[in-house]
């Protein structure tokens, strides 16, 4: 049993592209679903769809993507609130990452979305992760 399904998810994105893999896949969840919602809609990734594995298990499936030179569009994640440290940020004070070149995703009263789109609807919460 996992202690932070999130972390898992992340870390296998970060695997997925540290060895060149076109697809990953991970067991879903709602939060995981609209994290890789955010990171589409924000150009870090080409897509994800949802499928089901031999046992018949709900699975996301997310596409990474790459430039010509085969670089990838994440250079970096790193998950900020933890199941044993838990972080929040209110409206004000969510921090930018790499000086608004990358995004912080927050889970808040309104759903998980991007620090942009929090700030903009001026609601803050728990920091689940910032992705560079």
């Amino acid at each position: 049993m996992l202690t932070d399904p999130i972390a898992d998810f992340l870390a296998r994105i970060k695997n997925g592209i540290a060895s060149r893999k076109e697809t990953i896949e991970s067991p879903s969840s709602k939060i995981k679903v609209r994290i890789a919602e955010i990171l589409q809609e924000e150009g870090f990734i080409r897509g994800h769809r949802l499928a089901k594995d031999e046992r018949g298990h709900d699975v996301i499936k997310v596409t990474l993507k790459y430039d010509s030179n085969k670089q990838a569009s994440i250079t970096g994640m790193e998950r900020v609130s933890r199941p044993g440290f838990r972080r929040y940020a209110s409206s004000r004070s969510i921090p930018e990452t790499m000086n608004g070149l990358g995004i912080s995703i927050l889970t808040t009263s309104r759903g998980v979305m991007s620090d942009r789109a929090a700030r903009e609807k001026g609601v803050g919460g728990e920091l689940i992760c910032r992705v560079w």
